[in-house]
């Protein structure tokens, strides 16, 4: 079983990962979270660029603890490296809908477009598998 603190570190490295994936994937501009800081915030979305990365970091952290303790609740077990990535592929692409419709639709207003669509997409699958592989691999167990 994974732990509260081992979901903590893997939701670091995930991010990591994941943050590094959009950099080379994206447009060059700020992050959706920087969208969501400027909204209440106000100002451009540019300007709030480090904010918004701190909170999808944060964001990713927190999504790291829920998915190391939501996963045995759920009566599931990261058994294995396979398993475990494949749990969170499909953790990763729970979180790019709720962020689509929730965040981004709904909160920011932002209406994507296809390749916005798939970074994200992409970029979501990436971090629900690099989560439950680090989880799978019981490097904090």
């Amino acid at each position: 079983m994974a732990s509260l603190i081992a979901g903590l570190a893997g939701g670091v490295v995930a991010t990591i990962v994941m943050t590094a994936v959009m950099m080379v994937m994206g447009d060059g501009g700020p992050p959706p979270t920087a969208s969501l800081v400027s909204k209440f915030a106000g100002g451009d979305p540019e300007d709030y660029a480090m904010p918004g990365m701190l909170l999808h970091l944060l964001y990713g952290i927190v999504a790291g603890a829920v998915f190391a303790v939501g996963v045995p609740l759920l009566g599931l077990a990261l058994g294995s490296v396979i398993v475990a990535a494949a749990v969170g592929l499909v953790y990763g692409l729970v979180l790019m809908v709720v962020g689509m419709v929730f965040w981004m639709r709904m909160i920011i207003g932002i209406e994507a477009d296809r390749d916005m669509m798939m970074m994200f997409g992409t970029v979501h699958a990436v971090y629900g598998v690099v989560l439950g592989a680090f989880l799978g691999a019981g490097i904090l167990a």
